[in-house]
């Protein structure tokens, strides 16, 4: 699931940020997950530790 979520896209929204249906995003840069925030201000993501689906915990992300 965690996979799916992250490499989901839309045809419909170029941009993952402005899809409904795309909820967790990754930062390559940062080996971080995050669940998506869509505001005015451009979005961004709450870094979260644990799989929403199932609970696996997720690696630590990277110092910069």
């Amino acid at each position: 699931m965690m996979r799916s979520n992250v490499e989901r896209t839309c045809d419909a929204h170029p941009d993952r940020y402005d899809c409904p249906d795309c909820l967790v995003d990754y930062s390559a840069r940062r080996n971080l997950y995050g669940l998506m925030i869509r505001n005015e201000a451009g979005g961004g993501m709450v870094t979260i530790q644990f799989c929403p689906w199932c609970g696996t915990k997720l690696p630590e992300a990277a110092n910069d």
